[in-house]
């Protein structure tokens, strides 16, 4: 929280805005998507891949809030949220137009399954997000804890047109280009993070839904990776509650079971998801 209380005004009333944090960038990557930083609160400590509430007063005066996974690694100074826009819903239509400068509501305690504790010990692991549920993971990756725990991390990312991939490719760009990562983790680390985007609409280097990419081999042929088992590889999926559901299954097709916080095992899944409607 702020030093000093903020205030806004709703239907012509000034109201005080509680767990107020500022503004810092904001960048519209689509029509769709947009990304914006906050000041972190001194007291915000998390995990790399939990979620927090944020959002902004309603015009009734109470708080219109959702979860929103935290995109930015939990050394990071500042917070990163990755957004998609809808323009009837009652937070991102009118969250999508924030500014530098402004404020938004944040309240500082993270929770989500989509946490390293979370999972057995392994050698490789997967991560699996469609459109923003790259969040979580743009967080993990860019954690050395994450590295330190796994030989090989494979982030899959499935969206719709090509233009939708440029938030994680551009992720993937700086993580492999960043001298203080490889500095922590070692020169070879660039290397032990393998990307791999997909489309489902516009022709792309890459096709295919996540689910059908994995049944048929052909991300394990294109990766020369040789199969997955509950031996080695772990998983996270992030993404639309279909998307999960159908994630779950194959997941389980090759004999991973799921974990949580308290019971951690092979793989967990984000149900706390932003998605349509917002």
């Amino acid at each position: 929280m702020t030093d000093q209380m903020p205030v806004t005004t709703v239907n012509a009333k000034t109201v005080t805005l509680p767990d107020a944090q500022t503004v810092t960038h904001v960048r519209h990557w689509t029509d769709r998507l947009f990304s914006f930083r906050v000041k972190r609160p001194a007291s915000l400590r998390f995990r790399s891949g939990e979620f927090v509430m944020l959002g902004l007063m309603g015009d009734s005066g109470k708080p219109l809030l959702r979860a929103y996974s935290i995109a930015s690694p939990a050394w990071d100074d500042e917070l990163e949220f990755y957004s998609i826009k809808v323009p009837d819903g009652p937070l991102t239509s009118r969250l999508q137009h924030v500014r530098e400068g402004e404020q938004i509501i944040l309240r500082t305690k993270p929770v989500g399954t989509l946490v390293l504790d979370a999972l057995l010990p392994g050698n490789r692991l997967w991560l699996f997000a469609t459109g923003t549920g790259i969040a979580p993971f743009a967080s993990l990756v860019r954690d050395p804890e994450t590295y330190e725990r796994y030989a090989e991390v494979v982030l899959m990312h499935t969206c719709r047109d090509v233009a939708e991939l440029d938030y994680g490719r551009k992720l993937v760009e700086s993580i492999r280009a960043d001298d203080l990562l490889a500095e922590l983790i070692g020169e070879d680390f660039a290397d032990r993070l393998r990307y791999y985007p997909s489309t489902t609409r516009e022709p792309s280097a890459t096709m295919g839904r996540i689910t059908d990419n994995l049944l048929t081999g052909k991300v394990l042929a294109d990766l020369a990776i040789d199969g997955i088992s509950p031996d080695k590889d772990r998983g996270m999926v992030c993404g639309s509650f279909e998307f999960i559901k159908d994630m779950k299954a194959v997941l389980e097709g090759f004999g991973l079971e799921e974990g949580a916080n308290s019971d951690p095992k092979h793989y967990v899944v984000e149900k706390a998801f932003v998605g349509d409607g917002i």
